[in-house]
């Protein structure tokens, strides 16, 4: 079994080190990584996923980034059971979480408050399903390692949620990239413990792959938009078989328009906004060709099974058109529709004179 990256991905020394320094744990470890945007913490999370799966049959992966998930749509703090390598790193790849909140937006600015609960409640649930009491050692024991990759915003507000979510998550490693633009970087040392010191938690600082002329780590810049406008189009892409002829982006969007959608009678499902207040004689005007959460209320926040495209509303019918990759198994759970902040590709709303044959 190969753990080795891309040829396109060069691995340094210090991430191997730290890599098989925190696989060799003697307990399942659970891993936070964290650092500036862009500076490498998801290739580094696939890697240590990577170097995990050599050592142990599954890991559990925490995206908490709702911008630049690895395994998700954008919008999503998730939990991900992977039991296979990705010996890509370069590809994103898309999974089907174990389980998911939808958030709803890019970032956590617009409400970090909520952004802290729904990482906490995914957290519980790692914490839940995964850990058991040792009656011999009288003591909880951890039975499957947890990678947790968190998002580039480390400044003000963001620093503030960061370290909350240090705090909470309690992490056996810490994993800290850093650049050579110092004030880009988190603060040296163990910055979220108020100067206390924790025998407990391994911090490895390591820094970004990526190196200048003067072999200084620096910055990756990236189309934020573009990364996310392709990875909702690949989401939308699993509506059709996997041998379909849809190589271009244009394709799909066709494709789309004729897809046959889901009839949702209104009656059967709420509606609801994240991070904002829309009239009622509103809701449909901002429904329409939106793209929503697919979610089943629960006791605390509602658990989201995927995504999906409103295609269209009929109010004399009482019937919503959307589309989704997910199974009809699986919709006939949905009793509730999430809209947030998370817009359909423009390449998506584009396409003219067609007309849905279904």
């Amino acid at each position: 079994m190969c753990s080795s990256p891309s040829p396109d991905i060069f691995v340094p020394n210090q991430w191997s080190q730290a890599a098989n320094c925190i696989a060799s744990s003697s307990t399942p470890p659970i891993t936070l990584i964290c650092g500036a945007k862009n500076c490498g913490k998801s290739t580094f999370a696939r890697y240590l996923l990577n170097i995990l799966l050599t050592r142990c049959d599954r890991a559990a992966f925490l995206d908490t980034d709702v911008g630049q998930p690895e395994f998700t749509p954008p919008g999503f703090v998730s939990l991900t059971v992977v039991h296979e390598l990705t010996p890509d790193l370069t590809i994103p790849c898309l999974k089907t979480p174990e389980r998911s909140l939808f958030f709803g937006d890019v970032s956590s600015k617009r409400d970090p408050s909520a952004y802290l609960n729904y990482i906490r409640s995914i957290y519980d649930y790692y914490q839940k399903e995964y850990r058991i009491f040792d009656k011999g050692e009288k003591c909880y024991k951890i039975l499957m390692p947890l990678v947790v990759n968190t998002p580039g915003w480390v400044k003000g507000v963001g620093y503030d949620v960061l370290v909350d979510m240090l705090k909470y998550i309690c992490p056996t490693h810490i994993v800290k990239i850093g650049i050579s633009t110092e004030n880009k970087n988190l603060p040296a040392g163990k910055f979220w413990l108020d100067g206390k010191y924790d025998r407990t938690i391994k911090l490895l600082e390591i820094n970004s792959a990526r190196q200048d002329s003067l072999d200084r780590s620096v910055l990756v810049q990236k189309d934020a938009r573009l990364m996310r406008d392709l990875r909702i189009m690949a989401y939308f892409r699993q509506c059709f078989p996997s041998g379909s002829d849809i190589s271009t982006i244009k394709k799909l969007a066709h494709s789309l328009t004729f897809h046959c959608p889901y009839q949702v009678p209104i009656a059967s499902i709420k509606i609801r906004h994240v991070h904002r207040e829309v009239p009622s004689s509103e809701i449909f005007y901002s429904l329409n060709a939106s793209i929503v959460g697919l979610a089943v209320e629960s006791e605390n926040l509602p658990w989201c099974l995927g995504l999906g495209i409103v295609r269209a509303i009929d109010t004399v019918k009482g019937m919503l058109y959307v589309i989704t990759p997910l199974q009809f198994g699986s919709l006939k759970k949905v009793n509730l529709l999430l809209q947030g902040y998370i817009q359909s590709p423009s390449c998506l709303l584009q396409v003219r004179n067609c007309l849905c044959t279904c």
